[in-house]
């Protein structure tokens, strides 16, 4: 049986790709940080899933993830948050934060990947977003970690081929999760008429885009934007 990864897996675009990759016969390790109400209802869903708490931004928890899996075929890296401000209220540790999560955590998780992955192959996935591709305004240091993600991902692309490890990168827009939760009504509306396709997308319809690219051999270094058109 292929095994798979997923971090940040209890809700929304990690919850939808557990649930995909579970149906397709993977054995699915989910992870979460913090919340065991989320991890709970998770389960519930879910029940031939794994779901452990790590924070992939702590290299001892990654660590202690890894510790007792001897082979790995899929990686995904979509533990992430967000965080809205203008540049100037933004603090040293809310910059810290944001990077140590979505940049650290992706970087930790690929790092240890790698070594269950080297014998056989695999393939990773990191998710980004649109705005790590063209900038978001008051999302300054969440941009700048997406669009480090992105380039991590090339990176590591070339780095990893001749191990026969693939590494693709997701870029979502908009997104029905809890992260846009925050949007007010007329906000949703305003970028609604900005995606030609009219909609937010669903997190399985991401989830889909981040299975497509795991299940590629011939596929890698590349960012696939699931995002109605609104970055063409």
């Amino acid at each position: 049986m292929k095994r798979a990864i997923v971090t940040g897996a209890t809700r929304g675009i990690g919850l939808a790709t557990a649930k995909l990759l579970s149906e397709r016969g993977y054995a699915v390790i989910g992870t979460y940080a913090h919340s065991e109400e989320d991890a709970q209802a998770a389960r519930l869903l879910l029940p031939a899933v794994s779901f452990v708490r790590a924070d992939t931004a702590k290299e001892e928890e990654v660590i202690a993830l890894f510790k007792n899996i001897s082979s790995l075929d899929v990686l995904v890296c979509n533990a992430g948050v967000s965080h809205f401000a203008q540049v100037q209220d933004i603090s040293q540790a809310e910059y810290r934060r944001v990077m140590d999560i979505n940049v650290g955590g992706t970087f930790l998780c690929s790092k240890h990947a790698v070594k269950k992955m080297l014998d056989g192959g695999g393939a990773i996935v990191t998710v980004s977003s649109v705005w790590g591709e063209t900038g978001g305004s008051c999302e300054s240091v969440y941009s700048a970690s997406k669009g480090a993600v992105i380039a991590f991902t090339k990176a590591l692309a070339k780095e990893l081929a001749p191990s026969k490890i693939t590494v693709n990168c997701v870029s979502p827009g908009v997104v029905e999760t809890k992260m846009n939760a925050r949007l007010l009504e007329e906000e949703r509306v305003e970028l609604m008429e900005e995606i030609p396709l009219g909609r937010f997308a669903t997190p399985e319809e991401v989830a889909q885009a981040i299975i497509f690219l795991a299940e590629q051999s011939y596929v890698t270094g590349q960012v696939l934007g699931v995002n109605g058109g609104f970055l063409i």
